[in-house]
């Protein structure tokens, strides 16, 4: 009985398929930090971009134009020798340009009143002009503060304490019963403060200015 004989090929003929194998694959492997062509993305980084780019910035807000001067305790702008920014004895065209905002009055006589655009009544709130200056500003509401914590609506006893020592006190021109509260500057400026005070007790108006506009019982007289 004949054997079968399978032959095997030789380690020589082979050698050479399996080196170009070799080769070939070694082309087809990623560099290191890459990713292979047909490599699915890790989560993650599907929207990540390619590039680095810097954070994004907020649109910076526009200025906003200055506010106008506006009444209020809270902003303690009565002064001995004027009111916020405005001194006595500025000029006209000085005041306006301290003031920054809108003001309403005539001022062709030789003594007037200028009021902002937002008091509905002089009464309430005005400043006075005399000779070309500023010598004088007239409070007839709630909200301001005078000088030294005085207010609209306190008794006179409450002044008398509040301004210990320097209440100068003469009656009422026209008011029986009514008075007049007069403070002079503690540190000797020539400002003057003037609380108006009814036939109750009460304070119902109060100006400061320089003397002797200060005194006018009957605004510019």
């Amino acid at each position: 009985m004949s054997s079968l004989r399978i032959k095997t090929p030789r380690l020589k003929t082979l050698l050479p398929v399996i080196t170009v194998l070799a080769l070939a694959a070694c082309d087809r492997a990623p560099a290191p930090g890459q990713t292979a062509p047909n490599a699915t993305p890790a989560q993650g980084q599907l929207d990540q971009p390619a590039e680095d780019v810097p954070p994004a910035t907020a649109p910076a807000e526009e200025a906003k134009p200055a506010a106008e001067p506006q009444q209020g305790s809270d902003l303690a702008l009565a002064h001995m020798d004027g009111y916020g920014d405005m001194r006595f004895g500025m000029t006209v065209d000085e005041f306006k340009k301290a003031w920054g905002g809108e003001l309403k009055g005539e001022t062709s006589s030789e003594c007037f009143y200028l009021t902002p655009k937002w008091v509905k009544v002089p009464s309430d709130f005005a400043f006075m002009f005399e000779g070309g200056k500023f010598v004088r500003y007239d409070v007839g509401n709630d909200k301001e503060t005078a000088p030294g914590g005085g207010k609209r609506g306190m008794g006179a006893e409450e002044i008398v304490k509040l301004y210990a020592g320097r209440v100068e006190e003469t009656p009422h021109k026209y008011v029986e019963g009514g008075k007049y509260l007069g403070i002079r500057d503690d540190k000797g400026g020539k400002g003057k403060l003037v609380f108006v005070v009814d036939a109750n007790g009460k304070v119902v108006d109060w100006r400061v200015g320089v003397p002797p506009q200060a005194d006018y019982v009957e605004g510019c007289s």
